[in-house]
């Protein structure tokens, strides 16, 4: 149960005697994003019933309309007339990312190598996220950007460019910069090819095939070769499990408990977090739906009994945004866990390795944050105290998880951070919640 945000925005999250319902979650967050980027530059209108709809996406909204690309927002559609893949106009003032890091990375590769002049920047947390990561290979094709440090860290100015075709290696497995890159290599003179560690998940690569454009996977690699067109695409966009896996950790972790998400997105590549729980033997029932072009359907979860978990390798970029939750849930599991290969979770909207440990430390739960991961002790169930957001919207939803199913109400400082991704979470909280 919740009470009232305090006037200083902080919320005292009780536990629940016990948690029941079905609900839906907003639209996912990655596509959404990708939809509104890629919607620009298609010729005619796009049209994506289910948006997310939170404050990162509403920055990658705000930035196509100020390269001059139509975007009309209803509660249940968000409406795109793009300008072509190359008819996007050099915008009049700073683009503003606001926390939004997708915003700015594949901004950027939206821009890089176009005949204008643009800046982005954003908010003090975004501006301390590492932005090399895209600079460097998108230099790499051609491109004139350059900031802070280099192009180590926004603001980032982008000038008139041309890009080549080039073969490139991606360090790390993200998402973001892979994207950053395809959009970038769609209006090169020439094919590129991407090779990356390990795959991430793939929302660009299926909206562009279906908008048309050519790209070909094989293991750890892709070749995109360069579009002359986008078609517009009317897209339903599932569910965001990353929203959805903080009810299904709810429903694991309470002692009574069984909640049902209904159209949420299954992609292979984005359900780490199930294949995670269920090799800790949590009850969870999941059933696809639909296929094309992402897969999506049903999932149950229902309080469970788990054992410990080792964490790492291929499994990570696949349960990345909820590497926070699993930590979580192993405080609860029946011997000690490890979650590794995780450093990425340093440069998230916090340090979120520092943040999960400080959190759940607060709140009586045992567990070292690493280099690159966590050790947890199980066998424990959170208890009360108060915890710090950081201004990262999944801390806030993790310490409301960590409270609902613990023994003692939790004051979460900064809980207004949810708005970033899910606007709904309170309400949705107090409904399923008895």
């Amino acid at each position: 149960m919740i009470d009232a945000p305090a006037p200083s925005g902080a919320r005292v999250v009780r536990p629940a005697r016990r948690l029941r319902g079905e609900l839906t979650v907003p639209g996912d967050k990655s596509i959404t994003h990708r939809g509104l980027l890629l919607g620009a530059q298609a010729g005619g209108r796009t049209r994506l019933r289910n948006p997310g709809l939170g404050a990162d996406t509403r920055a990658s909204a705000a930035l196509v309309r100020a390269l001059g690309a139509e975007v009309s927002i209803d509660i249940d559609e968000l409406r795109v007339t793009g300008l072509g893949l190359h008819g996007l106009r050099e915008p009049a003032d700073v683009l503003d990312c606001g926390n939004s890091g997708t915003t700015m990375r594949l901004g950027g590769g939206l821009l890089a190598g176009r005949p204008l002049h643009a800046v982005l920047t954003g908010d003090a947390s975004l501006r301390t996220r590492p932005m090399d990561r895209i600079v460097r290979p998108l230099r790499a094709l051609g491109a004139r950007i350059d900031g802070r440090a280099n192009g180590a860290y926004a603001p980032l100015a982008i000038a008139p460019g041309r890009l080549h075709g080039a073969e490139l290696d991606i360090p790390v497995a993200s998402a973001q910069v892979k994207s950053a890159v395809i959009l970038a290599a769609l209006r090169a003179d020439g094919p590129t090819v991407l090779r990356q560690p390990d795959p991430s998940r793939d929302h660009t690569e299926r909206i562009l095939r279906a908008q048309g454009a050519v790209l070909r996977t094989a293991g750890g690699e892709i070749r995109c070769e360069p579009a002359h067109d986008l078609q517009a695409l009317d897209l339903d966009v599932p569910g965001d499990i990353s929203s959805a896996a903080f009810w299904i950790a709810a429903a694991v972790l309470h002692p009574d408990a069984e909640i049902s998400i209904r159209n949420v997105g299954l992609n292979p590549l984005r359900t780490g977090i199930l294949d995670a729980l269920q090799s800790m033997g949590a009850d969870i029932d999941t059933q696809i739906e639909t296929t094309d072009p992402e897969p999506s359907g049903t999932v149950t979860a229902r309080t469970s009994d788990l054992h410990a978990i080792e964490a790492g390798g291929h499994l990570i970029p696949r349960l990345i945004d909820e590497a926070s939750l699993l930590a979580l849930l192993a405080t609860r599991a029946h011997g000690e866990s490890r979650i590794a290969d995780a450093a990425e979770l340093r440069v998230k909207e916090s340090d979120r390795l520092h943040t999960t440990e400080r959190a759940l430390s607060a709140l009586g739960l045992e567990l070292d944050a690493e280099s690159d991961g966590f050790t947890i002790a199980g066998g424990a169930r959170a208890g009360g105290g108060a915890v710090e957001a950081a201004g990262d919207h999944r801390i806030a939803m993790l310490a409301a998880v960590a409270a609902v199913s613990g023994t003692g109400p939790v004051t979460i400082r900064g809980a207004q951070a949810v708005d970033v991704s899910y606007p709904t979470f309170w309400d949705d909280l107090a409904r399923l919640s008895e």
